[in-house]
């Protein structure tokens, strides 16, 4: 053998080896998306974009995946464009899903689109055998770490100060404590500036409580006008939040929040109202924000989502996800623990029983853990569900695109 035909035939074999070792694309069993189904759970929240409606997607391979979000109405156009298509191709069907009805989805249609992809992951990863962290690249970190809303810390009662209740949550292992800004019951009156000055008090009994180096945030819940923002973030620096979250109302952020940047010396977290990419874009690339509040399905999926940290990944911005539902937080933990940038996730189902989800969370210490189950990983026992939707044909009308040469979609 000569040289030459040693060679070639040392790249026949690498080559043969490298195909035999990954799993060919083109490999993969063929599949038809046949039927799409929405469920409520036992005791669903009734906020559109915090929805817990489970979704399913069901293939004539036998294999069903599950996501949540959306409603009966919202679900009712893209579910009906996957009808027929082979669920295996994600990015295009989520580019239809988006493109066909000539005007761009809206939030609420969007938090629907996410509800459809993350089934859709789901169903990749379980023709894979794999969980969706490891096809997207694989965990960067040994857990995801989490500060607790409303889920239940042995220990903390109500009326308990503040001081005590932010040194049981850091105690119990969550990386932060996080509270509302001078919290008062509900549908009562709300003096913005008597409240800062309340704030104040509350933030020096936080930091005494979590320690010197403990981790705290707080949530301005948009109570504020930008002035009395600015006020309130510069009375608390000295007590050095991890974050502030939506100091101002959502709808002046892209004007409110570079000028609160340019006034203010503590981070500052934003977002969990918003959708897609194109929201947060101008926030992060200017550096206007610390932490982007992207959290699904309400982004558009884990499609979406992925793009977003990509974008926080190039401007060096973390990302602390809001909550939604006990299946969204899941595909978040596969998601985001693939993301090398900062990741603190808000958690509230300690203490709390999920009947229709025998297998779901991997939670221990006030920390998140992914796991080797295939797709997102989450089981449902169905008993415990009510179907309020049934989506079984293509939806066609008035739904447009255009295709480049290539193949791939443009707009009509």
């Amino acid at each position: 053998m000569n040289r030459r035909t040693f060679l070639q035939s040392c790249s026949t074999t690498a080559i043969s080896f490298a195909a035999s070792s990954l799993p060919a694309f083109g490999s993969l069993p063929k599949m038809k998306i046949t039927r799409v189904r929405a469920y409520l759970p036992p005791n669903p929240n009734p906020l559109f974009n915090q929805s817990d409606v489970v979704v399913t997607i069901e293939t004539d391979g036998g294999i069903t995946g599950i996501g949540e979000g959306g409603s009966k109405d919202t679900l009712a156009q893209s579910a009906g464009r996957l009808i027929g298509r082979d669920p295996q191709y994600i990015e295009q069907l989520w580019q239809d899903m988006n493109r066909a009805f000539f005007y761009p989805p809206g939030r609420e249609k969007t938090d629907a689109i996410g509800a459809l992809d993350l089934a859709l992951w789901d169903i990749k990863g379980k023709v894979l055998k794999l969980p969706v962290h490891e096809i997207l690249g694989g965990m960067v970190r040994k857990h995801v770490e989490c500060y607790n809303t409303a889920g239940i810390i042995p220990g903390i009662t109500q009326g308990m100060p503040i001081k005590d209740r932010a040194r049981i949550t850091v105690d119990a292992g969550y990386r932060a404590f996080r509270f509302g800004a001078a919290d008062t019951k509900a549908n009562t009156t709300f003096n913005t500036r008597e409240r800062i000055n309340k704030v104040r008090e509350e933030c020096e009994q936080v930091r005494q409580g979590v320690g010197p180096n403990g981790d705290w945030c707080i949530d301005f819940h948009q109570r504020f006008d930008l002035a009395d923002a600015i006020r309130g973030c510069n009375l608390i620096e000295e007590y050095n939040p991890l974050f502030v979250e939506d100091p101002v109302r959502a709808e002046a952020f892209l004007q409110d929040i570079p000028t609160l940047r340019s006034k203010v010396n503590v981070p500052l977290a934003t977002g969990e109202e918003w959708g897609n990419r194109w929201d947060f874009n101008p926030l992060v690339e200017n550096h206007s924000i610390d932490y982007v509040r992207a959290t699904l399905p309400n982004v558009g999926g884990i499609t979406e989502m992925m793009k977003i940290a990509a974008l926080c990944e190039t401007h060096f911005i973390g990302i602390v996800p809001h909550f939604t539902g006990p299946i969204a937080t899941a595909a978040l933990v596969n998601c985001l623990g693939t993301y090398s940038g900062p990741v603190l996730m808000e958690y509230n189902y300690q203490g709390r029983t999920l009947p229709h989800l025998p297998v779901c969370l991997d939670f221990k210490d006030g920390k998140l853990f992914a796991n080797e189950r295939p797709g997102i990983g989450v089981e449902l026992d169905f008993k415990q569900l009510t179907q309020i939707a049934e989506f079984t044909e293509p939806v066609t009308a008035r739904a447009q695109t255009y295709f480049r040469p290539d193949g791939s979609i443009t707009n009509w």
